[in-house]
């Protein structure tokens, strides 16, 4: 049995309920779907989706990461 089982499954949502291009919230990370009738879905499908959740921000995070590497790193054009 995965903890989460064990407990409510609180929402997500942190109140930033904005979307971006694609449809997912900018605060919370959700799709549409998964942010529709929260409360009413089964503890398993919302225990999936925080896991998707944490992926979504592992992702989001490593994209930062890069962006301010290379941000740091200096052009070619800088070297000289």
């Amino acid at each position: 049995m995965d903890q989460l089982e064990l407990f409510d499954i609180a929402n997500p949502c942190i109140g930033v309920c904005q979307s971006n291009n694609r449809g997912y919230c900018l605060g919370c990370l959700r799709s549409r779907d998964e942010r529709f009738n929260w409360h009413l879905k089964p503890a398993s499908e919302r225990a999936h989706i925080l896991r998707l959740l944490v992926q979504r921000r592992a992702r989001l995070k490593q994209k930062q990461q890069n962006i301010v590497t290379s941000e740091e790193t200096p052009s070619s054009f800088e070297l000289f």
